[in-house]
């Protein structure tokens, strides 16, 4: 609270603060209250900065939780080949049938671990096995979403394909879109989402299911970020660290990885 002082003139004296008896004078003013006040501006900027980016945020998260598939679809069209990122069961048999069905004529399974072998996969689906023989291509370089969108491009350019089918989680596939039209621009892709695992609208009563949409969530802001800012992921500093250099080389890939 302001002080007040008061003063007594004695009279027919000459007092700039009033011309009768009794005066108040105000205290000059100090630095110290103008630097708290300016402080105090800054803390509820960054305060109510801080809740605005939460809040956006949040509803950023809805909106990708509700964007995700919870049921498969068939592809609406056919393609020249099919790519199915590993890292799910369900994704290889999903799209081994879509192959079967005639959705197109070669598939690759990107990301596959280099311990197990044509055999093993064939024999996870012993219906389709035939296809195993002629018209299935594995991949065993790539380790991370980069990795698949690099080595596709390569399977896509050396076979001379212009539109593919697109088989990952559907938690996952707006990431791997994402890295797929920074590689691959000019090449039409057509998403089969594999619903089976999860249904993202269950996040709100499952921390499980919180934890995973969340998690990607995460990542596909930082890879839509990422790919604005560079240029070629084979090229790219940031991929390679990301890759660990594992994906990130020139040369397509030879027998046994493909065949």
């Amino acid at each position: 609270m302001t002080s007040r002082t008061q003063s007594w003139v004695a009279p027919g004296a000459v007092d700039s603060t009033e011309a009768v008896g009794w005066g108040w004078t105000m205290p000059a003013s100090t630095r110290p209250p103008v630097r708290r006040s300016l402080t105090s501006r800054l803390l509820k900027l960054g305060f109510w900065s801080f809740i605005a980016a939460l809040v956006v945020s949040f509803l950023g998260f809805l909106g990708f939780v509700y964007s995700l598939d919870r049921f498969e679809q068939p592809p609406e069209t056919r393609a020249d080949g099919i790519v199915a990122m590993t890292g799910g069961a369900q994704r290889i048999g999903d799209a081994i049938d879509l192959l079967a069905k005639g959705y197109a004529k070669r598939l690759l399974i990107s990301g596959v671990n280099e311990n197990t072998s044509r055999d093993q996969i064939a024999r996870l689906n012993p219906g389709q096995r035939r296809f195993f023989d002629c018209c299935v291509d594995l991949d065993y370089r790539a380790r991370n979403t980069i990795g698949n969108a690099i080595e596709t491009r390569r399977w896509a350019e050396a076979n001379g394909f212009d539109t593919i089918i697109v088989v990952t989680s559907n938690y996952h596939m707006p990431r791997t879109l994402v890295e797929l039209e920074h590689a691959l621009p000019n090449l039409q892709k057509i998403p089969y989402p594999v619903a089976a695992t999860i249904d993202p609208h269950e996040w709100w009563h499952k921390p499980a299911v919180a934890r995973l949409v969340f998690t990607e969530y995460v990542k596909f802001l930082a890879v839509w970020i990422r790919t604005r800012f560079e240029d070629d992921p084979e090229r790219s500093s940031v991929a390679k660290i990301i890759s660990g250099g594992a994906p990130i080389k020139a040369q397509i890939v030879a027998d046994p990885l493909w065949r």
